[in-house]
């Protein structure tokens, strides 16, 4: 009769653990800040985690009402509306955010330019191009663009663009940096685990409920509906920028949305870059100006910050990996083009 009573004891003990340790996943898809946004929560039960998602949910619209270029009452709007005219003070996450982008800029010689929202926006890579622009449109295209020409005062917390016309905007890292905000607000919720991917800009931290790191899969820039590869990551940021998200082509030659600052061309040579750190907005930073300054000077400047790591695939579909790539990367499309080299 005591073994029963201490069977049925120990069983109750198990069931109690079991159901205190017991976890659900939730995942939620939606659109913010213009593209898509999928969200994945591990809590304790259903309803807390999509409670949590939620929260985050909420935060990104902050975030967004913030710092929205197109929305025209938001405060990065009333900053571009005053340019040449008059400092405009914003929020201490707005003018933190600004700085940083200033300073990738810096780092990168411009590869990176938190103005290049001025650009005027020549080329079309809608379908509609039939001919490049001409090199005194192209030069005419970049006239506002200089982040030396934003200025900053930190004791008021405003921003000031010196010259009518010029525009900043945070299209090459705002998504970056809302997936790092969700991620610190689920930290501070002590949520254990999630995955915040915003279009490719992916925060990610604890494991899968399996107990397995998550799983980052690598698009096929010549075959966007394929994976080329993947990799597993813990606590670490992932992303990607791409010439095969948007391009034009033009008598048979093919012209990348993303254009360099500097020289108003679409970049050539590299198809991908994916970015591996701790942070989504540095990396997204950092992802778009390797894009710009090529492979030598990529590597160059990336190698200068330990904690971040590239994979650069070519146009002639070569996979190149900074020297700090540490992660292991298994490959499932064996060529990517037919010039592939491994």
């Amino acid at each position: 009769m005591n073994s029963q009573i201490l069977k049925i004891f120990y069983g109750l003990v198990a069931l109690f653990f079991i159901s205190i340790n017991a976890q659900v996943q939730r995942n939620r898809t939606t659109t913010l800040m213009g593209c898509r946004f999928d969200f994945t929560i591990i809590a304790e039960d259903s309803l807390t985690a999509e409670k949590h998602i939620d929260s985050v949910i909420n935060e990104i619209l902050r975030i967004e009402n913030l710092i929205s270029d197109w929305k025209p009452d938001s405060q990065i709007s009333k900053v571009n509306q005053n340019a040449g005219i008059c400092p405009v003070k914003v929020d201490p996450d707005v003018w933190q955010l600004t700085r940083r982008a200033m300073y990738i800029s810096k780092i990168t010689d411009g590869a990176f330019d938190i103005s290049f929202a001025a650009i005027d926006k020549i080329w079309k890579f809608d379908g509609s191009m039939v001919q490049i622009p001409s090199s005194e449109q192209i030069k005419e295209s970049i006239k506002n663009i200089g982040y030396k020409n934003i200025i900053l005062d930190s004791l008021n917390s405003t921003i000031f663009l010196k010259n009518p016309g010029m525009k900043i905007g945070f299209g090459s890292i705002g998504k970056g940096y809302a997936a790092d905000k969700a991620k610190e607000l689920m930290l501070n919720k002590n949520v254990k685990a999630g995955i915040i991917n915003a279009s490719g800009d992916i925060s990610a931290w604890g494991k899968q409920i399996n107990g397995k790191e998550w799983k980052i899969g690598i698009v096929n820039p010549f075959n966007p509906a394929d994976i080329m590869g993947a990799f597993t990551i813990h606590d670490k940021s992932v992303t990607t920028s791409g010439s095969y998200e948007k391009y034009a082509e033009i008598k048979g030659e093919k012209y990348s949305h993303i254009i360099n600052p500097q020289t108003g061309y679409p970049v050539r040579g590299i198809e991908s870059v994916t970015v591996i750190g701790p942070n989504a907005e540095m990396a997204n930073g950092f992802s778009t100006s390797l894009m710009v300054l090529g492979e030598k000077k990529g590597f160059k400047l990336i190698d200068r910050f330990p904690e971040y790591s590239c994979l650069i695939i070519t146009t002639d579909g070569n996979i190149r990996k900074s020297k700090n790539f540490n992660v292991e990367l298994e490959i499932y499309e064996k060529q990517l083009s037919s010039k592939s080299k491994f």
